[in-house]
């Protein structure tokens, strides 16, 4: 009998070390996940290709309300990217764009910066690209530069 008990109890645990542990913080992400529409989907698709550099930051360009959001601004700036070329979408006038498009691109944060409808990164990566070149050659290759930053 106990040894009954204990098989019982050692494939009991067995068992609940094989299913998923939701803990309130996980519930709570799992339930922000995925809720993105299928509406709210094609309008982000539509916004990140309909201009050549599409940046969803905190604020507006001229008035960034984060220090992330400010540094993608000025990256842009010193790297000579054209104005006319990027159009910035203020995420804290919509939560569900907010929310939205932070599970569009699997990318946890805001600022998010796209290139030609692809998906480049936030500030740290925009930052580090900035420092290595590579954001400069980028925005050269796909013609994104004022005529005078090609020179």
């Amino acid at each position: 009998m106990m040894f009954n008990l204990l098989r019982n109890s050692a494939s009991t645990r067995a068992a609940k070390l094989l299913q998923p542990v939701y803990t309130p913080s996980t519930l709570t992400r799992l339930n922000n996940f995925r809720q993105l529409s299928t509406e709210s989907r094609k309008l982000i698709d539509q916004a990140v290709n309909a201009h050549p550099i599409v940046l969803f930051m905190k604020g507006k360009p001229s008035a960034p309300l984060c220090g992330f959001s400010r540094a993608v601004v000025q990256i842009l700036d010193v790297q000579g990217a054209d104005p006319e070329k990027i159009r910035a979408y203020d995420c804290l006038e919509d939560d569900e764009l907010r929310n939205g498009i932070k599970e569009y691109s699997d990318w946890p944060t805001i600022p998010q910066v796209y290139v030609n409808g692809e998906f480049v990164g936030g500030c740290d990566i925009l930052l580090s690209m900035h420092q290595s070149g590579e954001l400069s050659q980028l925005l050269k290759d796909k013609n994104l530069l004022l005529e005078f930053a090609n020179e």
